[in-house]
């Protein structure tokens, strides 16, 4: 019986290169608001990343303060209310 190697840990995150991924344009023809929810989802999506990023693993640690200030940091325009919502949302469902 062989035992699995190990995976090899990253010492040193300097090495990593971070290619962005290439943009496409939306698909046209939809309605406005197909567009508007769309890019709050995107939005809502980053703001929940930085949060989990930043230690704020629990959606009831997510208040709007606090979303709108990740916003800041990652260079986002502050979120409404409803985009605050939505990333609690997302952090809620994502377990």
């Amino acid at each position: 019986m062989s035992v699995p190697a190990a995976a090899p840990m990253l010492t040193d995150l300097t090495e990593l290169t971070f290619t962005p991924v290439k943009k496409k344009p939306l698909p046209a023809g939809r309605p406005r608001d197909w567009y508007i929810t769309h890019n709050r989802r995107l939005k809502a999506m980053r703001l929940a990343i930085a949060l989990l990023d930043s230690g704020v693993y629990l959606p009831n640690q997510a208040h709007n303060k606090a979303i709108r200030s990740a916003a800041e940091r990652v260079g986002i325009h502050p979120p409404s209310d409803i985009t605050c919502h939505m990333v609690r949302a997302l952090m809620r469902y994502s377990r």
